[in-house]
């Protein structure tokens, strides 16, 4: 079987023989009506986009709430239009991995187009210049990652590359930002019809950073002569050009070899591991877990799709923001931060194997719900109780979710202070004694632990790569694996506030983790006797 085989009959049936679900509607009128006027662009052609955006947009055409498909285009690595997309005419093939061993496989064949943003290719810069135009185009959204969004350097001045954009009256920009506020210039000068820009990357007022960066260029390109001042006013007329906030929740791996085994053994052929030449892996299938979540700002100026009966969530800033901050000071990150940091030092090779750790889900347990939830963000639509009770029994142990303590541990001193220092901000607020805190402050010692470089059984290992790291390592020093700090040894550190969004020190935390660090250090199987020692208490 090849995907392509879906489009007739006899594949159709020999997809649905060996339990695959394919889809009802006429993909070529619907790509038919998707050209003539199209509703919805996607920029980022990676795994999260097709096993969610598209896979919601496979459910409406299904159930007959829309006519219209996806269109995507790809603004960073082109080959995977080249060689993921287009030789399979834009189908994928998405296998959701339960929790519960079983899985769930789907054509998806909601996306109808594909392009790339290349300023080298004529024929997709004219095509998406056309789509811009249409003024029934309600939205186009993003997965691009945080960093796509990133045009200054970190004193706060525009990136070399971004200055020439800003200043090429010929207009052909090449940074991401710069090639969508050129089509949304595109768009102003063909009648200015109004659109919704929906960053769905997950990074905190995502809408914020994507209009930041769009209305830069409109500012600096009116300011040089290169466009008219009207373009500047229309990207910040949020009546005209909005730019919603989201949150975004769904974990794609790259692609799996016990997946591709799997899915091989039911006769399917298109298999293959595709890697890029900026190292992208992909493949004609993407797995995922069965979780997720995506909550948008419902503004929408030019009208908007029914994603939400596909289980999307239309809500207002205020809520999307409390959705946010439950996932990532509360019900979600912070397990996933612990679980990383005491991962490497026990030596674990898999997030779901440490979910079958005794001590290792337990302090995950404990810390989430007794430390966690009495301080919780409680967004209204979604309980933090289902919530955390999904990451704990669904998500976490999900044998299929290849995922490593170490790749979570990357860049974990950017994710104490919103994972760990939030929280204890929250009881500080209520006038409440931090230090009764168990959980979190050891978890806390663990990561000065962990950036020892050496793991319980007493071996180097190297931490995963982290901006602050060499900082970090430097001011530990003088400390050694199996030898005991003195009171304060660890308050150069501890009183950081832009490592913890709080200064340990002056809270009172400052002893405790400390003593929970000795403990931590005393020598080969600390590290498992202390867990021991606390959560089991």
């Amino acid at each position: 079987m090849r995907l392509t085989d879906i489009k007739d009959a006899a594949g159709k049936n020999a997809f649905a023989a060996k339990g695959y679900e394919g889809f009802s509607y006429d993909r070529e009128v619907v790509r038919e009506r998707t050209k003539a006027a199209p509703e919805w662009i996607h920029f980022g052609a990676g795994n999260i986009f097709r096993a969610f955006p598209a896979a919601v947009l496979q459910t409406l055409l299904e159930e007959g709430r829309t006519e219209k498909g996806l269109i995507v285009c790809e603004g960073f690595d082109y080959e995977i239009i080249e060689k993921a997309y287009r030789p399979y005419d834009d189908f994928s093939l998405l296998v959701v991995l339960k929790a519960d061993g079983t899985i769930e496989k789907k054509v998806v064949g909601s996306v109808v187009e594909s392009l790339t943003a290349d300023d080298q290719n004529a024929a997709d810069q004219a095509r998406l210049s056309e789509i811009f135009s249409a003024p029934s185009l309600k939205m186009a959204s993003f997965t691009i990652t945080e960093k796509g969004y990133a045009i200054t350097k970190a004193d706060g001045s525009y990136t070399p590359l971004v200055q020439e954009d800003m200043q090429d009256k010929a207009l052909c920009p090449k940074h991401i930002m710069g090639k969508v506020a050129k089509f949304l210039y595109v768009r102003y000068q063909n009648g200015a019809a109004p659109i919704a820009m929906v960053s769905m990357d997950n990074c905190s007022h995502n809408g914020d950073k994507l209009k930041a960066a769009v209305t830069a260029y409109a500012k600096e390109w009116a300011k040089n002569g290169i466009v008219e001042a009207g373009f500047a006013e229309y990207v910040n007329d949020g009546a005209r050009v909005s730019f919603p906030w989201s949150m975004i929740d769904k974990i794609t791996p790259r692609p799996d070899a016990l997946v591709q085994e799997m899915l091989a053994k039911d006769g399917f052929e298109d298999t293959d591991l595709i890697v890029t030449s900026k190292n992208t892996y992909t493949a004609p299938f993407v797995n995922a877990e069965e979780t997720q979540y995506l909550v948008i700002e419902d503004d929408f100026p030019n009208g908007k799709l029914p994603l939400d009966a596909g289980g999307v969530y239309f809500t207002d800033r205020e809520t999307v923001d409390k959705v946010e901050k439950m996932k990532v000071c509360t019900c979600l990150n912070p397990l996933h931060t612990a679980l990383a940091i005491y991962g490497c030092l026990l030596s674990c090779t898999t997030i779901h194997d440490e979910m079958e750790d005794t001590e290792l889900k337990t302090l995950v347990t404990r810390m989430g719900y007794e430390e966690g939830m009495p301080v919780v963000v409680n967004p209204g639509i979604l309980k933090p109780e289902d919530f955390i009770g999904a990451v704990l029994t669904k998500r976490l142990p999900n044998v299929f979710m290849p995922d490593t303590p170490q790749r979570i541990a990357t860049d974990t001193s950017q994710k104490l202070p919103i994972r760990f220092g939030e929280t204890i901000k929250a009881y500080l607020a209520k006038g409440e004694d931090v230090k009764k805190l168990t959980f979190i402050p050891l978890v806390l010692a663990g990561y000065l632990r962990y950036l020892l470089g050496v793991d319980d059984a007493g071996n180097p290992f190297t931490p995963s790569a982290d901006p602050m790291l060499a900082e970090l390592t430097g001011q530990l020093g003088g400390i050694r694996f199996g030898a005991a700090v003195s009171a304060g040894a660890l308050d150069c550190i501890l009183s950081r506030v832009d490592l913890f969004a709080v200064d340990l020190v002056s809270c009172g935390l400052s002893e405790k983790i400390t003593g929970y660090f000795n403990e931590l250090n005393a020598g080969v199987g600390a590290v498992r006797a202390t867990l021991k020692k606390y959560v089991d208490a």
